[in-house]
């Protein structure tokens, strides 16, 4: 008896180790994760439920490598622009994990309103900024709304908190419910902003945006990736609707 009990303890010990292994496989969720809602918004292998904005399913400087999506620079042969989801989020939880280029500046959209007379992806959707702070010149961080986490070009950070630089990866999250939105770095409160209000309204109305009629009008859209010139990799991007 005491020899059952002895191997069903190690059965046990070993698939709960295997368990964690396979958790912290970079692109895969673990069973709490799935029991949660959680899915994949990238596997690691492909981009799959992905397409470049306004040109649909074609051939992109977005590739896999190492199990990270990268936005590769230095390629001509194909076509380069944001990447975005092909599905529309409203209410949703997303994370996801960034590593940026030596002095690089990307961003990941939300709200994205996919048309012609939007032309790129920033011109509909509000910004989650993606930077390299310690690699960047100083007076490009002389105000917080570009740093690294801010909702750009709108909000002062509001805990202030340094990415890990250029070679680290960092952790995001970005909440949306009902138009409310936080911003995370690192486990960090970054911004808060509410898209249906009468403030951001005004802010928007008051910005450099002002000239395109659609951004930061929506509450729900696509997800954008910002191509970026110098390179930039994500992984671990995942999300749960609320």
């Amino acid at each position: 008896m005491k020899k059952l009990l002895t191997l069903s303890a190690i059965c046990c010990l070993l698939l709960s180790c295997a368990e964690e292994k396979a958790a912290k496989l970079p692109n895969t969720l673990n069973q709490q994760e799935k029991e949660a809602g959680w899915k994949l918004l990238f596997d690691g292998k492909s981009t799959d439920g992905w397409h470049l904005y306004n040109k649909g399913n074609v051939p992109s400087a977005w590739i896999v490598i190492d199990e990270t999506l990268y936005c590769k620079p230095d390629t001509f042969e194909v076509e380069h622009g944001d990447l975005v989801s092909n599905d529309i989020y409203t209410n949703y939880e997303l994370k996801f994990d960034w590593n940026i280029s030596e002095a690089g500046n990307s961003g990941v959209f939300v709200n994205v309103m996919e048309a012609e007379e939007n032309p790129t992806a920033w011109t509909s959707g509000p910004e989650y900024q993606i930077l390299d702070n310690t690699g960047v010149p100083a007076d490009y961080l002389e105000d917080s709304t570009r740093w690294a986490a801010c909702l750009y070009g709108f909000q002062k950070i509001k805990n202030d908190v340094t990415p890990k630089p250029s070679g680290s990866w960092n952790h995001s999250t970005i909440i949306q419910k009902n138009g409310k939105i936080e911003f995370w770095l690192n486990n960090v409160l970054t911004a808060k902003e509410d898209f249906n209000g009468k403030e951001w309204k005004a802010l928007v109305a008051n910005s450099n945006f002002k000239t395109f009629s659609n951004f930061g009008a929506a509450s729900s859209g696509r997800i954008a990736l910002q191509d970026w010139s110098k390179g930039v990799y994500f992984q671990n991007i995942k999300i749960k609707e609320l």
